[in-house]
Parts: C-alpha cells; structure tokens; sequence
C-alpha cells in the first residue's frame, strides 16, 4: 500500500474529519481513505458506459411511469395558498 503525507491541513478541517470519523466509528485515517475512494469513484478507468448507460435506460423504461405537464403544475402549486 502507498503513503501519502497530507501538510498544512487548517484546523476547523482537521476536526470536521474528527468528528466525522467519530461518527462513523472510524479512525481519522480510515475516514479520509472513505473520502478518497468515494471522491475518486466517478474517475475508474475500467467503467464501462455504455452498461452503465444501458442499465439506467431499461431500469427507466421498466418503470412505466409518465409524468404530466398537470403534474407537475399539480406538484408547484401543492401547498400554496
């Protein structure tokens, strides 16, 4: 596994990640490499598109659901006097 040295990091961040690892019952360090992974996700070289793309077309078209122009005028005006 790699290292990687992280300077100069202020304050107020350093508690936030803190805290947020304390939630999550995590180390400081597990956290950030979360963080990591997770900003890092959407930059994978072995994704492939055109399945990602496939797959969110057949799960649309499986739903069958039309949304309306009186929908949505429905859905703005809900709640309003």
């Amino acid at each position: 596994m790699s290292t990687i040295t992280v300077k100069n990091i202020p304050d107020d961040v350093y508690e936030r990640f803190k805290q947020q690892a304390k939630a999550n019952y995590r180390s400081v360090n597990s956290e950030v490499i979360m963080l990591m992974e997770r900003a890092t996700v959407a930059y994978r070289t072995d994704a492939d598109v055109e399945k990602i793309l496939a797959d969110a077309k057949a799960l649309r078209d499986s739903m069958n659901f039309v949304v309306t122009e009186e929908d949505i005028d429905r859905a703005i005006n809900e709640g309003r006097p």
